[in-house]
């Protein structure tokens, strides 16, 4: 006998470690014979990680897709694993290794100490997540857990940056890098997080060289046109990032800006440092903003790099990796300088000088000068580094790079031909756009805890790309035609220096790979490449990827590239780009907003069917989902219902009876079931096939709780008390029926409960079932009875429009109401007869019957071709009514025009965040829909006189 309630919090742990005893989720498991494979290779969470609200919706969304192909009978392979996380997991270690006091740092454990902890930290501590991800129910093939960092991946890594670097795909170049002063690498666009800060425009003055000036306008008419000048010997430049301004290399001005016009192909004498610099023309200078004028530091700016590459403008980088200033050994920073005083002075003052420490000597130095213009008030958006926390510098440094460009060309012709696709569809605009725009791929990190560049170097900073150190080493020697020795690098560049002639010295390169290459291979590499592997040959290309759209570039892309370099074909048939789960009132969720919902939080306390179930049902494609622990709440109660209409069943001997044909019922509301039931497996599983979950969960909620519970088994309950032996056990074979197709056709979306029930829903005496429903065949509709269905559903029109009306027009509950059907043909009339109880009770009536016409002060609803009237002179305060709803609805338009004039403020709509901005139309929609109900209420009472 099922317990009275259902305990959520001890039966999923017993449940998923039941599945995982019977190898539920193994690659082939439950697949039939000669099956088609469906694959699935899971976004690998980061080694330091915890389950956040993302990770629980994609996770639930391929668990679904996983769950179901199975139960189709399909050969389905979800693959786990994790990313080793270089940056995150480098600062795990290096903050225990301070914890643990000491005063010890990575340098002073060496590199090859500082990595055996972060291995001895991975063992102990790291993928935790794993374990969450099995408490939300992700049904993966857990024995063929991958780790970017294990010996198979590693050997792939090592196959693809070789085999690219052979074919000219990978290279090393000086460019522009995110780099972050406090962690002292370079990281990736993804790592960089902008933030709003208050800050300053500052306006300086460079002054001409060689005497030089101009007549620059002052005043304007009306029409825009100069009607005073002033004589400048100086342009005026404006800056965020005066500290930069010691690497200017340039000033650029609007080719058609006629106040700059004579400066075009003149110098400017760059203050504190007295380099002279060009007045070149470029188009990048915006015409109708700023002044007119900008300054160019190609080494420190990503735009200013690009300005400077068309005008072949020195580059010289004036910061160390740590930001400090650095200008005596800045390459190029000397040349053609005359040590003049104030240059003296400048390298005085600000040699080794912390970066915004000298921004406010520079501001300072130049305000002495009568250089400083004005200082303007600036909100800037200032990039920081995500896991160091500090503003990232652009950084011109020696990183290694993949030929983006060249490899992009085969993935965009693979979504532009159709052979990979987005859902939603208008996601591939975003891919497109990303990818003909690519810049070379920077693919060298700064760190210990990766995959180490192999690459190895000798004299004058040539190397030797190679698989392991052994060739490399072979192929130097054959190169310089004299013995070789690995030493560290700067025993290495000692010894290079020392001009030492009996030997070469050699050594390897410090960083390592960008965590994004290892995962670019991740749906080839973890079945087994470069081995000829079954599981290659048998789950590659995969079926589906599901995926945040913030890693389209970063992670889909890339993937593509390589799977088609190496694979020769597409790794995916289909990306599905799920939304972003947000806050009830749709903003981002965000530690410092304190908005931050914790899933496993939410699991203890309403289940993880009813987390699993809230998030599909949200689930719309190209809608972000607006989470609120109320709607959790909700699905919780929806497990409550279908636990306890599973307990009703068992309660009136609903047991599964071997050799029933649902098809061959006899019954019309047992027909009609059966109908329904089929119907409800279509949508369910068109719904899925076609990704819209929300669609899936809210067909099968509906069926569940509307069509099955509420209705079947309530206008089958007369039968469960009647004498007709017949009958009633038709209605409970019926009962046991529906009951397990439910349970199958909500497994995917809730796999806890539904386990739970279809282990326990079976008489002692018929023992187990035959399989455990993880494993068992995904319900197939059986046909339908369409003059049942319609028979049964007009009976449910008729009694669910009666109770609108009656709460519409307030009728106390108590109340019963004669109804009266006029105009109702035979059909109708014959319908009436057979469903009089069922109505009566259903509709609280006092009676049903025909007229040939409407009753005075009657409500009146047409079902079908028959008008419903409801005489309700008497029953209600007529007046009352009308003044209730009449005030309800003045209220409901007073705010409604209130909320519309806010949306047609253009101030508000450019000022409010786009959250709030979506929240005042969804109360529109709300209430313009209350308002419809209430003016047909009125109407109603209106015609009752």
């Amino acid at each position: 006998m099922l317990d009275k309630t259902y305990e959520a919090a001890s039966v999923e742990p017993r449940i998923y470690e039941a599945w995982e005893q019977a190898d539920a989720f193994k690659a082939g498991a439950g697949a039939e014979d000669g099956a088609a494979t469906y694959s699935i290779v899971i976004p690998p969470p980061n080694v330091t990680g915890s389950l956040h609200m993302g990770h629980a919706l994609n996770n639930t969304l391929q668990d679904i897709m996983v769950r179901y192909q199975r139960m189709r009978g399909r050969d389905v392979l979800w693959q786990p694993g994790m990313d080793h996380a270089g940056i995150a997991t480098q600062m795990v270690v290096e903050r225990q290794m301070a914890a643990d006091g000491g005063n010890i740092t990575r340098r002073d454990l060496g590199r090859e100490a500082f990595v055996e902890r972060v291995w001895k930290w991975k063992g102990e501590s790291g993928g935790m997540i794993f374990n969450q991800l099995k408490r939300l129910g992700a049904s993966c093939d857990w024995s063929r857990e991958r780790f970017t960092m294990d010996e198979g991946l590693s050997k792939a890594v090592l196959e693809v940056f070789v085999s690219l670097y052979k074919e000219n795909l990978i290279y090393k170049d000086k460019r522009l890098v995110n780099w972050d002063p406090k962690l002292l690498t370079a990281i990736s666009d993804l790592e960089v997080e902008q933030k709003e800060m208050q800050g300053n425009m500052w306006h300086f003055r460079y002054p001409l060289a060689d005497g030089v000036t101009y007549q620059h306008p002052i005043a304007f008419d009306e029409e825009g046109k100069a009607t005073e000048f002033e004589t400048r010997d100086y342009i005026v430049i404006a800056t965020t990032r005066p500290e930069t301004m010691l690497g200017d290399t340039a000033v650029i001005v609007h080719p058609d800006d006629e106040r700059f016009k004579e400066l075009q192909g003149k110098d400017i004498i760059l203050p504190l440092v007295g380099r002279r610099i060009p007045i070149i023309a470029d188009d990048y200078v915006d015409l109708e903003t700023g002044t007119g004028a900008m300054k160019v530091t190609p080494a420190h700016d990503f735009n200013d790099f690009d300005i400077g590459k068309r005008h072949d403008l020195a580059q010289i980088s004036i910061m160390d990796r740590e930001a400090n200033i650095v200008l005596r050994e800045a390459e190029g920073f000397m040349d053609g300088l005359e040590l003049t005083d104030e240059l003296t002075k400048t390298l005085e003052t600000l040699e080794g000088v912390e970066r915004f420490a000298a921004r406010k000597l520079i501001v300072s130095m130049l305000e002495e000068k009568g250089l400083l213009d004005e200082v303007v008030d600036h909100l800037n958006m200032v990039p920081h580094g995500d896991r160091g926390g500090v503003p990232i510098e652009p950084m011109l440094t020696d990183q290694w790079y993949v030929d983006a460009k060249t490899m992009a060309q085969p993935a965009i012709a693979s979504v532009r031909e159709g052979r990979t696709k987005f859902v939603p569809a208008n996601w591939d605009k975003t891919y497109y756009e990303w990818m003909e725009n690519i810049q070379p791929w920077c693919i060298s990190r700064q760190l210990w805890w990766g995959h180490r560049i192999p690459a190895w170097y000798g004299p004058d900073g040539k190397f030797f790309v190679e698989k392991t150190e052994e060739e490399a080493l072979a192929a130097a020697a054959e190169f310089y035609g004299k013995p070789v020795k690995l030493m560290e690098q700067n025993d290495a560049l000692a010894a290079h220096d020392a001009c030492e002639a009996d030997f070469v010295a050699m050594y390897r390169d410090e960083d390592v790979l960008d965590t994004w290459f290892s995962s670019a291979l991740w749906p080839f590499s973890t079945m087994g490449w470069p081995d000829k592997t079954a599981e290659l040959a048998r789950y590659y290309p995969t079926s589906v990827l599901v995926t945040g759209f913030d890693i389209i570039f970063f992670w889909v892309a890339r993937m593509m590239m390589m799977g088609k370099h190496y694979m020769k074909t597409e790794p995916f048939d289909t990306v599905y780009i799920h939304a972003l789960v947000r806050d009830e009132n749709g903003a981002k969720m965000s530690k410092s907003k304190g908005n931050v919902i914790d899933p496993l939080a939410l699991v203890e306390e309403y289940s993880a069917d009813a987390l699993r179930f809230t998030l599909a049902a949200m689930a719309a494609q190209g809608r972000d989902i607006k989470l609120a622990t109320s709607r959790v709440a909700g699905y919780r109660n929806f497990t409550t219902k279908l636990w306890n209409v599973c307990r009703f069943a068992e309660m009136n001997e609903c047991h599964a009876v071997k050799g029933f044909d649902p098809a061959l019922v006899k019954q019309t509301v047992n027909r009609w079931i059966v109908t329904e039931t089929s119907r409800a497996i279509r949508e369910v599983s068109e719904a899925i096939d076609t990704y819209r979950f929300n669609d899936a969960a809210g067909g099968a909620y509906r069926f569940v709780w509307n069509t099955f519970c509420d209705w079947y088994i309530e206008l089958t309950k007369p039968i469960f008390y009647s004498d007709d032996e017949d009958a009633k056990a038709e209605v409970r074979a019926t009962t046991a029926w529906v009951r397990d197709e439910i349970l199958k056709l909500l497994h995917p979306f809730m796999p806890f409960i539904t386990e739970e029930l279809w282990e326990r829903t079976v008489e002692d005496t018929e023992g187990k079932r035959d399989n455990m429903l993880v494993l068992s065949s995904w319900p197939t509709p059986i046909g339908e009875d369409e003059d049942a269905a319609a028979e049964i559903n007009w009976l449910i029109d008729m009694i669910v429009q009666i109770r609108s009306v009656r709460s519409e027009m307030n009728v106390p509950a108590g109340a019963k109401v004669p109804v009266v059907l006029c105009g109702a043909s035979e059909q109708t009339k014959a319908r009436l007869e057979i469903h009089e109880a069922a109505i009566m009770k259903n509709a609280r009536a006092e009676s049903v019957t025909t007229a040939d016409d409407i009753p005075q002060g009657s409500a009146q609803i047409v079902v079908g071709e028959a008008t419903v009237c409801l005489p309700l002179a008497g029953v209600i305060d007529l007046d009352a009514e009308k003044a209730r709803l009449g005030k309800s609805l003045d209220k409901i338009v007073g705010e409604l025009t209130k909320i519309s004039k806010k949306l047609e403020n253009e101030r508000f709509l450019a000022k409010a965040p786009e959250d709030v901005v979506a929240a005042e139309k969804e109360k529109v929609a709300e209430l313009a829909e209350r308002k419809e109900k209430m003016e047909a209420a009125l109407e109603r009472l209106a015609a009752l006189g």
